[in-house]
Order: structure tokens, then sequence, then C-alpha cells
């Protein structure tokens, strides 16, 4: 989710699911350990419980990174050990990792001993034609040994070459089987799924097995409020759930904030509305509301007027206008 799930979003899904972990984008370790480390750490606490994922094949520069996370106050470190772009594949981040276990498990030791909170990694069943199980189980058992507990498992493979990260997340087929048997294998490991989960049947189905939880990425983003209905199919919230016009009338006082700390802060109103556009999606007249929060000529006023005014196009009780044809 890289460039996807900033602070801004993760504060506008936190008001959605007060009960999900939620993670970061993947932050390279090296960009904290040259870099400014507040522009890539700070959030605000309302977002915890949270994850702060982390790219990086170097133990030291990791633990430094871990080291950062725990003091800035996150509740998990995570290694992304998934990511299958080129991109990232140049930094020897992400997906490639899986076939140098004993660097992982290093890196895992190097931020245990760093940080004084829970290490997870992040992973695929298997890279390029590698399909047998064996190659994972390996993999996962090197990097428990090294004392990781938690494993988030893409349920495909990565295919380092020949295909983009998005059809990375389409063509090679899914294989909840192989999730399955890691739990089997590895009882005492907290073993999530992930990959292909984008309705409640199939996330619902898959809670029922064995498995010990699911992590959901573009289909809560682009459809948001199902992290509302999250707290009433998973987490047992038995009162309504808010409105959308609630969710985004709480989210009013903290974009006056971030406006108020200027653009020179990355804190503009296309930077926040964007993470906001599917609130909607599938209700009466969403469009509208994307389109007026989408319309450069309104994004720059940057004030919150503009989050009422789209509120009353998809409400059905502002006048047409050339956004509205």
């Amino acid at each position: 989710m890289l460039d996807w799930t900033d602070r801004h979003c993760r504060y506008f899904h936190r008001l959605l699911s007060p009960h999900a972990r939620l993670y970061t984008e993947m932050v390279a370790a090296p960009a904290l350990y040259y870099g400014d480390a507040a522009k890539h750490l700070d959030f605000d606490a309302a977002e915890r419980p949270l994850a702060l994922q982390l790219g990086g094949s170097d133990p030291a520069m990791l633990a430094h990174a871990a080291r950062l996370g725990a003091r800035w106050g996150y509740d998990e470190i995570n290694l992304n050990c998934g990511c299958p772009s080129e991109r990232v594949q140049s930094g020897s981040f992400g997906a490639c990792l899986m076939k140098e276990p004993a660097l992982v498990a290093d890196c895992v030791r190097a931020m245990r001993e760093a940080a004084p909170i829970p290490v997870t990694v992040k992973h695929r069943i298997g890279v390029d034609t590698i399909e047998d199980y064996g190659f994972v189980r390996d993999f996962v058992g090197t990097v428990h040994e090294a004392g990781c507990d938690v494993f988030i498992v893409h349920a495909r493979n990565a295919i380092l070459s020949g295909l983009s990260p998005k059809e990375n997340r389409e063509i090679p087929p899914l294989r909840y089987e192989i999730v399955h048997q890691l739990k089997r294998d590895f009882p005492q490991c907290i073993i999530v799924l992930n990959g292909g989960l984008t309705d409640w049947p199939t996330i619902e189905a898959q809670l029922a097995t064995d498995i010990d939880g699911v992590m959901v990425g573009r289909w809560a983003y682009h459809q948001p409020y199902r992290l509302a209905e999250a707290e009433a199919r998973l987490f047992g919230q038995t009162t309504l759930l808010p409105t959308r016009r609630a969710i985004i009338e709480a989210m009013i006082p903290y974009i006056e904030k971030q406006l108020r700390q200027g653009v020179g802060q990355g804190a503009t109103l296309r930077a926040i509305t964007r993470h906001i556009l599917g609130l909607y999606h599938g209700q009466p007249r969403a469009r509208l509301f994307r389109q007026w929060l989408s319309e450069p000529r309104q994004l720059e006023r940057q004030s919150v007027d503009v989050l009422y005014e789209a509120l009353a196009r998809v409400e059905g009780v502002a006048g047409v206008d050339r956004c509205d044809k």
C-alpha cells in the first residue's frame, strides 16, 4: 500500500473501525537512517493500534528503524517480504527476500533486540516458479526460529519479473490451502491470511477455519465503509453503525488542524480527501460526492466547506451545477 495508507488515510480508517489493526505504508529503512525520521514516522495517537511496516535487508539499518518505531510509539514492527515491484527489488526489499531466509532471520533478530515490541513478517507463498510448499514452510520455520511468531501470508506467488505489482495481485493463483497448511505445521504461530479477500462471505468463511486473522488492503481502501461494517461483523459491535455523514463530520476537526499546519507539511485538502472518495461507494449520487472532492477548483480553496458541499450533493440537497451533470 505504498503511497496509499499515509497518516491521513489511517486517521480516517480509524474513525471507521476502532478495533482493526492498521499498518503504515512501507517505509524504507535507509530513509529513516539517512533522512527525516519524523516525516515518515509521525502519526496521531488516535491511529493506534498501529504497525510500522518496514522495507529493507540490512540488519543494522532495520534495527535502527525498529528502535525509532518503538520510540515513536508504534505497537508492532512489520518487515515486508512480499512486495514484488522492481522498485523494491532494486534495494533488495520485499519478496526477493524470501530467497534468503537466513538473512531475514538475521534482520528479525536485530529488530527484536532493538525494539521491545512485536516484530512480524509479511510474505508470499512462493517466488517466481517456486510452488513447492517446502519453500514457504522452510522460510517460515527459519524466521520463526529467530523469534518471529506472527506471519501475514499473501496466498499468491510473487513473480519478480514480467508482471507489474497490479498483475501480481491478480494473475498468480490464490492458494489458500498453503496458508492453512502453514497454520497446521506452526500451530504456535499467528497466521494471518491476505489476498483476494474482497467480500464478506469469503472473509467470514476463512475466519471460520483455523487461521488467526485476515488482512485486507485495496478492498477496504476503495470501499472504506466496509471497515465500519467490520465492527459489527467481526468485533461484536451491537450499536448502530455510524453514518457516512457522521464519519465526515468526525473527520472535520482533524482536517482543520492539518490545514492550519500549512501546505509545507503536506497537509493539503487534496492529500486528505483523496482517501475519502470511496466512502459512498455503491450509494445513490456517490459520483457527485467523488467529483466534488476531486474538483481542482474546489480543492484549491483549502477549506472544510468543500466537505460540507460534497455532503449536500450526495444527500441530494444541492442544486445542479456543472459537476452534477
